[in-house]
């Protein structure tokens, strides 16, 4: 590929997160950011670590279109940030953040797409992903393989146990080629399989590459997540020199 291929980053956030029990969605609960005593909200701490990479162009974050909370966030004015109106599922909001860089991306440019809710993504994280796949023409995942044994269960019933050799627990960011990946999402609208990125090439025959992530990658999904991400996240600063 030329060296003016490009890089965009995607963010849906227009999920409320109805496990976490909170008084918000669960992207706007508070941590502490970086290096810094100042609390933030999750998304603000993902969005720094996106940006920390210094390599996109733009980071389109798919919001609600009912949101009352991002337009408060000094982050929602950052120059490399854009704003996509979020859908009803994860792919509708991925689809509108595509299509709100029609005119701006190339159909070979790349774009990685990460959950709001894993704030602890690290920078070298992302740089391995992207050095990894960068001269692929598909492009592939963070993921990590599988250390627990693995049950088949239908009702409360085990029918029978996986491989786990061959078991790998998706991450993001998932990093695939603007026109393939916005075609692949247009010809699966409305799929109940569609549940990441990946899974949309897949049904379109593609077989996206696997890159290793790091444990700490975590989604916030449930209250106790929240500790655990803090945790994380303090645990990264002592071991981690400041970019």
């Amino acid at each position: 590929m030329t060296n003016t291929t490009q890089f965009w980053g995607i963010v849906p956030a227009a999920g409320v997160g109805k496990r976490m029990n909170a008084h918000c969605p669960k992207q706007y609960l508070p941590l502490f950011r970086d290096h810094e005593t100042v609390t933030c909200t999750v998304i603000e701490q993902t969005l720094h670590r996106l940006l920390s990479v210094d390599l996109f162009k733009k980071i389109v974050v798919a919001i609600s279109v009912d949101d009352a909370y991002w337009p408060d966030l000094p982050i929602a004015t950052h120059p490399v940030i854009l704003r996509a109106q979020g859908g009803r599922e994860r792919a509708d909001s991925v689809l509108n953040a595509l299509r709100a860089l029609e005119g701006l991306a190339n159909e070979n440019d790349w774009v990685l797409v990460h959950d709001a809710a894993r704030p602890c993504i690290t920078k070298e994280e992302i740089e391995l992903l992207i050095s990894t796949l960068r001269d692929d023409v598909v492009g592939g995942i963070l993921a990590l393989s599988s250390h627990d044994t693995l049950k088949e269960v239908e009702g409360k019933q085990i029918t029978g146990t996986l491989n786990r050799n061959r078991i790998w627990r998706a991450l993001t960011p998932q990093m695939f080629r603007y026109g393939l990946l916005k075609k692949a999402l247009e010809a699966t609208q409305g799929n109940d399989a569609v549940t990441d990125e990946a899974s949309a090439l897949e049904i379109q025959g593609f077989t996206p590459k696997i890159v290793e992530g790091r444990s700490d990658n975590i989604k916030i999904t449930r209250p106790e997540d929240l500790a655990l991400a803090q945790f994380y996240l303090t645990t990264q600063q002592s071991t981690t020199p400041h970019s």
